[in-house]
């Protein structure tokens, strides 16, 4: 069975910086596209980065291009994302994702997502 836990949340003043962590079980975070998506109160859920497969190549929406980086860890099985400079817009429920593609191919579609993790509260105040 496929477990994602995202840790790392929390509050943090406009500017400062937070890094989300999301551990995988049950499954290698190398063998498909692997992602993060944000959902704030009363809008849709969205993506904020992607990693493909072999970690070569990462994507970003220009909302937080510049900004956040998406990683991944083959030893740990685990996946990052740093996000820096952030802003009051960016306060949302921050959630890991496998894909079901290697290729992100179907980038930041939700109903391209397998596994979700069970997300983690990111508040940013002004």
């Amino acid at each position: 069975e496929v477990h994602l836990v995202e840790s790392g949340g929390g509050s943090v003043q406009a500017g400062g910086s937070l890094r989300l962590s999301c551990a995988a079980s049950g499954v290698a975070v190398s063998s498909r596209c692997m992602g993060w998506f944000r959902q704030a109160p009363g809008k849709p859920r969205e993506g904020v980065a992607a990693i493909r497969y072999n970690g070569g190549d990462t994507y970003y929406p220009d909302s937080v291009k510049g900004r956040f980086t998406i990683s991944r860890d083959n030893m740990k099985n685990t996946i990052s994302l740093q996000m820096d400079s952030l802003k009051p817009e960016d306060t949302a429920m921050y959630y890991c994702a496998r894909y079901y593609d290697v290729t992100c191919i179907s980038l930041y579609r939700t109903n391209a997502v397998d596994n979700w993790g069970q997300g983690t509260q990111v508040t940013v105040s002004s």
